[in-house]
Formats: C-alpha cells, sequence, structure tokens
C-alpha cells in the first residue's frame, strides 16, 4: 500500500476511507513496478521524457512531475483512468505515473467509486484490467467486473458499452488544457478532467 500512495492519490485516499478493507486485501502491493521518486538534485534526472496514453506528447523535465515508463505499452509519462455511467457522464478520474500498472490504477478507480458512489452492481471494463482484478472487485465490493475484449485485431469493431467510455475520452479531448500535459501534481490533472467535463455540461444546459 505505502509502496504506491506517494504516487498514486486515489489509492491513498481510498485507504484512509476504508482502512479495514485496505488493510485485509493489501491494495496496491505487488503490482506496481515503479521506481522510487528521487530527490530533487540527487544524481542525473532519470524521468521520462514525455506523456502519452490519453495525453499528447509533450516536454518533461525536474519541474514537471513525476513520470514513469509501462514497458508493456512503451509509453512514458502518465496514464489516465476514468469511470463514467452508463450515459457516458464522468463519476471519477485517476491519473498516475505510466510505471503503475493498469490494474493498480484500476483498484484505485474503484476504491474511489466505492466511496462516491453507492448503486454500482456491475463494472464494464477492457481487456487491460484482466487477471486478479475480477476475483478483487468481487471480494472488495461485491461488484461483477465485466471483461470487454477486442476479438478481431485486424478489422476496427464497435464494442458494445466500451465505446461509451471511449466517446468520453473523445468529448474530454476537445479541452485544450488537457491536450498536452501541463501538471505538476497527479491530483491537479484528475482535477483539471473534472473542470474539463463540467464545462462540457454547462455547454450543453446552455
Amino acid at each position: 500500500m505505502a509502496a504506491v500512495a506517494a504516487e498514486l492519490s486515489a489509492v491513498e485516499s481510498g485507504a484512509r476511507t476504508i482502512p479495514a478493507l485496505a488493510a485485509r486485501w493489501g491494495v496496491g502491493t505487488g503490482e506496481s513496478g515503479a521506481a522510487p521518486d528521487r530527490p530533487r538534485g540527487a544524481g542525473p534526472q532519470t524521468r521520462a521524457d514525455a506523456g502519452d496514453y490519453g495525453f499528447a506528447i509533450g516536454e518533461d523535465g525536474a519541474q514537471r512531475g513525476a513520470r514513469g515508463y509501462d514497458a508493456g505499452k512503451k509509453i512514458k509519462g502518465r496514464k489516465r483512468h476514468i469511470a463514467v455511467d452508463s450515459q457516458g457522464n464522468l463519476l471519477t478520474a485517476v491519473v498516475h505515473s505510466a510505471g503503475i500498472q493498469d490494474r493498480v490504477g484500476a483498484r484505485a478507480v474503484l476504491l474511489r467509486l466505492f466511496r462516491q458512489v453507492h448503486t454500482i452492481q456491475a463494472v464494464i471494463a477492457d481487456g487491460g484490467y484482466t487477471g486478479k482484478l475480477v476475483e478483487w472487485t468481487k471480494q472488495m465490493f461485491g461488484w461483477r467486473l465485466a471483461i470487454v475484449k477486442r476479438n478481431e485485431l485486424h478489422r476496427f469493431v464497435v464494442l458494445p458499452t466500451r465505446c461509451v467510455v471511449e466517446r468520453t475520452l473523445g468529448w474530454l479531448n476537445w479541452s485544450r488544457r488537457l491536450s498536452k500535459d501541463y501538471e505538476v501534481c497527479p491530483r491537479s490533472a484528475e482535477t483539471m478532467v473534472h473542470i474539463a467535463y463540467a464545462h462540457l455540461m454547462l455547454r450543453r444546459l446552455a
């Protein structure tokens, strides 16, 4: 838990909210793979020099916050996870280093959903969230986690229900502040996601 709490704000806050559950199941342990942060000025800077996976590629430096590298997806920077309802309305967002695995980031999303929303019965996710996360979700919250995978990798197919969250990501990408990873702190990046969606809803209601 403490290994990723410093970089993954949602896990840290979720563990404080439900400490008994977090202590019982060891949320976030053993799946990070992220290198520990270096203090400023201690040796050469080794952070990644770009942001990806939902962020446009941009420069990185000592003053642009913690970044990471995902060896599986070959991406640098940060990752962004969002959870939406059946209509595509944003429920929560989590931003963390790319060096943290998707399944750990998904645990942060589920912890935050458990704290904020009390009517959830099932969760639908893509193929990147398979493995132990399905059973962990069932035992931790009593929710059913359904995985929607792509069966035909050589052609484009609109998958049922999964296109809802992809559509919301497309809406968010219209925000200029989200076009690049301008934020230093992951918590600030999460806040900007919510602000961008608030602007979107206000324009629709106007």
